[in-house]
């Protein structure tokens, strides 16, 4: 599985397929002040993204995947209130 809690953070490992989506969501409502590391994960399913959107937690470390850095670690991180 590539998504573990581990020394009080979330941790997403290599590719985060749709299967991940719900450990995701799980890990997230049951630690409600983990950080999200990303810095190992390499591709992001759609509703993996979703759960993430969804929780807007701190993230850790940059992703080694130059787009997933490049354009959704931004969304990931925007705290505004009128977000897509």
């Amino acid at each position: 599985m590539s998504v573990v809690l581990a020394a009080g953070k979330v941790v997403l490992r290599d590719n985060c397929p749709v299967e991940d989506a719900e450990p995701l969501l799980i890990l997230l409502q049951n630690h409600p002040d983990c950080p999200v590391d990303i810095g190992d994960a390499t591709n992001l399913h759609a509703a993996v993204l979703q759960v993430l959107m969804m929780f807007r937690r701190d993230l850790i470390g940059g992703s080694r995947d130059s787009f997933l850095q490049k354009w959704i670690v931004p969304v990931l991180t925007d705290r505004t209130e009128n977000r897509i």
